[in-house]
Formats: structure tokens, C-alpha cells, sequence
């Protein structure tokens, strides 16, 4: 991964986000030698994103198993019939 430092990001943002859009590797971006911020190429955020929401809906549902919040095929379909008409 490459590191920036702030003040370079500043006076270089073009050949960062360039450099970023070409091989797709996040930057590190560091203030005052620490680290403080990741830039990342907008559509490999956006696939965190929503691989960040299908790990919590299978989180959300292994909860609902461990904590017995299960219904029955039948007991489903009477819950959903509202949205399915």
C-alpha cells in the first residue's frame, strides 16, 4: 500500500488520484507521521459498501438463529403476505 504524506496529497492531488485510478491500490494518507485518512478509488469503496451490507444481513440472520427468532415456511409466508399480494 502506498503512503502519502498530507501536505503531498495537497500539492499533488492529481497524480495521486491518477496514480490510485490506474492500480487501484489504497493510499495512506498520514498527518504529523500517524495515519489519518485512506483514499480509495470510488468504485472499489462503493464494493465495500455493499459487500459491508451482505455480511450484516447474514450477521443479522446467524443472531436470529442463536436467539431462536426463527418461523416456519407457513408462519413466513402469513408475515409476508402483505408484501406479496
Amino acid at each position: 500500500m502506498k503512503t502519502e504524506l498530507v501536505t503531498t496529497l495537497k500539492r499533488q492531488a492529481t497524480k495521486i488520484l491518477a496514480d490510485l485510478h490506474t492500480s487501484k491500490e489504497p493510499v495512506l494518507i498520514t498527518e504529523h507521521g500517524q495515519p489519518s485518512a485512506y483514499l480509495v478509488d470510488v468504485n472499489d469503496y462503493e464494493s465495500m459498501q455493499n459487500r459491508m451490507k451482505i455480511l450484516e444481513g447474514i450477521a443479522r440472520g446467524e443472531r436470529a438463529i442463536f436467539e431462536n427468532r426463527i418461523y416456519s415456511e407457513s408462519e413466513a409466508e402469513e408475515k409476508m403476505a402483505k408484501w406479496l399480494k
